[in-house]
């Protein structure tokens, strides 16, 4: 990969337009300072950015998905509302 000073890519842009790939550095302190990257370098970042995004999405989601659906209530508690249950479970507790 080419390095240039964002001087130099400025001034002759259309030299680094052929090149997939160039570096711009900060030539004082030679630190990089940003990436050039052609359409097609753009497309295939772009495409595995969003893959990644994906896999982090169905990794969450499939960590979630391991407790839904775990809980099953008895049947005699099935039909009856919140107080109610909250009534049951107390004399179940108590004896």
């Amino acid at each position: 990969m080419q390095r240039v000073g964002i001087r130099e890519f400025t001034k002759n842009f259309n030299k680094f337009q052929n090149l997939k790939m160039v570096e711009i550095i900060d030539k004082k302190t030679n630190k990089p300072k940003g990436l050039y990257l052609s359409y097609e370098m753009a497309k295939i970042f772009k495409s595995m950015l969003e893959r990644e995004k994906t896999e982090d999405k169905k990794k969450k989601l499939s960590k979630i998905m391991q407790f839904a659906g775990k809980v099953e209530l008895d049947e005699k508690f099935k039909n009856l509302s919140e107080r109610e249950l909250k009534i049951e479970i107390a004399k179940l507790k108590n004896g």
